[in-house]
């Protein structure tokens, strides 16, 4: 690493990770707000409501990191701009290129953070805050749906009454098909917890057999239900799929796909957490055309609105395409891609503008 790269990095990293860190306290601070409202309920305290906001702030790390390098990064080249240092590189030779070139060594960094909290940070620090969360208020985790949770495993369809938050299972029903559809077998558990290779132990079990025109009843005190339905699996009723990690997210899709069930949200959600970390890449190739105008726009307080406003439209268009995408039917990759190809082509196309003046 040379010393103008070293230069360019202290610049960055120091004015990023400033931006990350108000960004974490205001942020913070409107999840408590949020929080406060359920504050004195079910046993809910206000040291509760802290915890649960600390649990997800890996989190936000993940969601803020583009924006803020964004920000940062245009702060920091402003200002190099403002004092001609930038005009002072490019007539010693360096390149656009070559600029382009420092700061994805830089940028290097933001993609490895982003990456880590994304998928060993976040999710379990997520889950975390769930479950603590409903530990808190001594609740569960259901569906909307009265009647619980509903999902497909092979000709079983599976009904879970209060899936708690040490995810153990309560009131399980499970509907039998064969392979003409028709129903063989429901059994009612009490209870169930997983127990590894031997899949689910479910206990006080009565199990109805349908025989042509007449039923048999069975009682077990426990049997083992072999499933691919595990804890992980379950466990995303707890954590929105953004917030899941890829390796979770790669074997709810398989799950779903297997079962013939709708995966294009799950889908959308993979590619942006494959794709998501280089947006940081392309958050400092839009911040470079912006220290090649010091002399035809305003001073650093407007840039840094003009990165704050782009911030905010590039995480408003993430949620945008991954709803539209879910709704027609796109490719999840066209929907999880598309806003960052979009500002790429912005930062392209600003660049080539200034190249030809």
């Amino acid at each position: 690493m040379n010393v103008l790269t070293r230069y360019l990095a202290k610049q960055i990293y120091v004015a990023t990770f400033g931006v990350l860190l108000a960004f974490l306290g205001l942020f913070a601070f409107f999840d408590l707000l949020n929080e406060l409202d359920s504050v004195g309920r079910d046993g809910y305290e206000l040291y509760h409501a802290m915890v649960y906001v600390a649990l997800i702030l890996p989190g936000r790390v993940y969601e803020l990191m583009p924006i803020a390098v964004l920000i940062g990064s245009l702060y920091a080249l402003t200002n190099l701009a403002r004092n001609s240092e930038i005009t002072v590189m490019r007539a010693s030779g360096l390149s656009t290129a070559r600029a382009l070139t420092l700061l994805g060594s830089i940028g290097s960094v933001f993609v490895i953070l982003t990456f880590v909290f994304g998928e060993f940070i976040a999710p379990p620090a997520e889950r975390a805050a769930q479950q603590w969360r409903l530990v808190a208020t001594q609740s569960s985790v259901s569906q909307d749906l009265s009647s619980g949770l509903w999902v497909r495993d092979g000709r079983l369809f599976v009904n879970v009454g209060i899936l708690r938050p040490d995810r153990s299972l309560e009131h399980v029903r499970l509907y039998e098909f064969d392979d003409q559809y028709a129903l063989v077998a429901i059994s009612e558990a009490r209870h169930g917890a997983y127990a590894g290779s031997k899949g689910w132990r479910l206990t006080e079990v009565s199990r109805t057999r349908f025989l042509g025109e007449s039923t048999a009843v069975d009682a077990f005190d426990e049997i083992y239900w072999e499933s691919e339905l595990t804890p992980e699996v379950l466990s995303v009723l707890m954590v929105v799929p953004e917030r899941m990690s890829v390796r979770t997210l790669f074997k709810y899709v398989a799950h779903l796909r297997d079962n013939g069930q709708k995966s294009e949200r799950y889908e959308i959600a993979l590619w942006k957490k494959l794709a998501y970390p280089l947006a940081a890449l392309v958050m400092l190739a839009l911040a470079l055309p912006f220290a090649y105008t010091h002399d035809r726009m305003g001073g650093v307080s407007l840039k840094v609105f003009l990165g704050v406003m782009l911030g905010v439209t590039f995480h408003l268009l993430n949620g945008l395409f991954s709803n539209l995408g879910v709704i027609n039917a796109w490719p999840p990759v066209v929907a999880a891609l598309t806003p960052s190809l979009l500002f790429l082509c912005a930062a392209g196309t600003m660049l080539w503008w200034f190249e030809r003046r």
